[in-house]
């Protein structure tokens, strides 16, 4: 597939992306929605049919209480035989006056196709301390179930870290959260001190966990974690923290502040694809927040010899593709 380019973007006003590709052999798409009011998710056999797939959406925000403002970063997985979609959400304004004290929620679907409204929610995935986290994933690895999310600590400068746990199941935590990363880093801490966003890819005998950091403007750019397949994944020890992005805005190709990433594979599963959202300017009226040209783009990663990820910069949008202008 190095050959063949896919057109960017590939979908229009969605970030916080996650592609999944399923043992049916088609792609699963969900990300947050301009309005941060509902999670959709949209099928299709390739990676660039998802541009113009039916959208279905799944589940809604509350009127009110814990789940009824802000809906962020759905991820959609299949784990032991359902369907689970991880998101974050905030209170409305009447409890503690605060709409971004997010907290981290999971529905689960135990149908084999999850465009059935058979969706029930599983509830808040409770970490031991009760403060803003959000962006949670999870993955497999030798019969465990791991989950990776971004979270405040008060006691350390900073909106959030990233940390890890083993699961019960798909809805419990079974270990005590591990830190593997803290905001510190020159470029993890313009406009804001952020670590948030991870992604878990498997490869090489080794396992990579990117996050994402700074402000969501055109500083926001993407470090990693690396382990050894073989290491003890709840050891902060067993993980090394890049000390530079591993991939961020482009000036040249203008794409700015590119993130909150995931991962999936070409069609004919040769290729590791990293799936990521982008703007294509830099001047944001008012909060980038609600500015709504985030789009979905992908490219192929390549491999160093070492076994590393090359991520490169993000490629020039396609001009078969038409973007809305500046919000």
């Amino acid at each position: 597939m190095k050959d063949e380019k896919m057109l960017n973007p590939i979908v229009i006003q969605r970030a916080d992306p996650m592609i999944y590709k399923h043992s049916d052999g088609c792609y699963y798409f969900t990300a947050s929605v301009p309005e941060y009011d509902r999670i959709e998710i949209r099928k299709a056999k390739t990676i660039e049919g998802l541009r113009n797939a039916e959208t279905k959406d799944v589940w809604k925000k509350h009127e009110s209480g814990e789940m009824s403002n802000l809906i962020w970063a759905p991820e959609i997985h299949f784990i032991n035989g359902a369907w689970y979609i991880y998101f974050a959400a905030a209170p409305d304004k009447n409890i503690d006056d605060d709409t971004f004290n997010h907290r981290m929620f999971v529905i689960e679907n135990v149908n084999e196709d999850p465009f059935t409204p058979n969706w029930t929610e599983k509830g808040q995935i409770k970490t031991g301390w009760e403060t803003f986290s959000l962006d949670a994933t999870v993955f497999q690895h030798n019969e465990k179930l791991y989950y990776v999310w971004a979270q405040q600590d008060i006691n350390i400068k900073g909106h959030s870290n990233i940390y890890i746990a083993e699961m019960e199941n798909p809805w419990t935590l079974k270990t005590k959260p591990v830190m593997l990363t803290k905001p510190e880093l020159e470029w993890e801490i313009r406009g804001f001190w952020v670590n948030e966003g991870p992604a878990v890819l498997k490869k090489n005998g080794k396992i990579f966990i990117t996050y994402s950091a700074s402000a969501t403007d055109v500083n926001y750019c993407m470090g990693i974690l690396t382990a050894d397949e073989s290491s003890n994944l709840l050891d902060k020890n067993s993980w090394t923290k890049s000390q530079t992005p591993v991939f961020k805005s482009s000036m040249e190709n203008h794409q700015y502040g590119p993130g909150h990433n995931s991962f999936t594979v070409s069609e004919d599963g040769k290729d590791d694809i990293l799936v990521y959202h982008a703007r294509n300017y830099t001047e944001i009226k008012g909060d980038p927040l609600y500015d709504p040209n985030r789009h979905t783009r992908v490219q192929i990663i390549n491999w160093r010899a070492d076994g590393t990820p090359d991520f490169g910069v993000p490629e020039k949008d396609s001009p078969e593709i038409e973007t809305p202008v500046k919000a």
